[in-house]
């Protein structure tokens, strides 16, 4: 099942949002049913399995839409995916959801990796700093990668800002070996 796939099936579902829901209604109806799967190791097995017939998977979700109370959209995506044996695909929509819902609110998700872990305060002025050079509300999430020795690299999209010691130091020896 390809990612192009569910980002198709979210960019249908996020249209229908913007038309008859709230997407950000949307977005949590999909994340919590993305949770119970995966939190549930034999309805995930049920609903995923190829050996479980399409009809057995819609008649499971049918119980789950009627019971977890979704709004329209999200009901007939679940089971329109259960019925074509797509279930697999409920992460990956999810995911390209989310990333629609990002762009409509014009937040960029940076990715930062420091050496040592980051105080929430240096979180928040590096968010903020972050959002005055891109002009836009930035979502952080943060890695510690203790390779790096010192400094910040940080991922928006596919610029990478790279501040990190470890760089400046293989720049610095690139550099040395250049002038011998």
């Amino acid at each position: 099942m390809s990612s192009a796939s569910a980002v198709r099936y979210a960019r249908a579902l996020f249209d229908v949002a913007l038309k008859e829901s709230d997407p950000s209604r949307i977005e949590q109806e999909l994340s919590s049913i993305v949770a119970l799967v995966t939190g549930h190791a034999e309805l995930r097995n049920a609903l995923e399995s190829p050996g479980v017939p399409p009809v057995a998977k819609k008649s499971v979700v049918e119980a789950l839409v009627s019971r977890g109370q979704f709004t329209p959209p999200v009901g007939k995506l679940l089971v329109m995916l259960a019925e074509r044996d797509r279930l697999t695909l409920l992460e990956p929509v999810l995911e390209a959801f989310r990333t629609r819902l990002r762009e409509l609110h014009r937040v960029l998700e940076a990715e930062v990796t420091t050496a040592i872990p980051l105080e929430p305060e240096q979180q928040a002025a590096l968010q903020q700093r972050l959002g005055a050079a891109t002009t836009r509300q930035v979502t952080l999430t943060t890695k510690v990668d203790p390779s790096l020795i010192g400094g910040i690299v940080a991922r928006i999209g596919s610029t990478v800002y790279d501040g990190s010691l470890a760089t400046q130091l293989a720049k610095l020896k690139g550099r040395l070996a250049e002038n011998r």
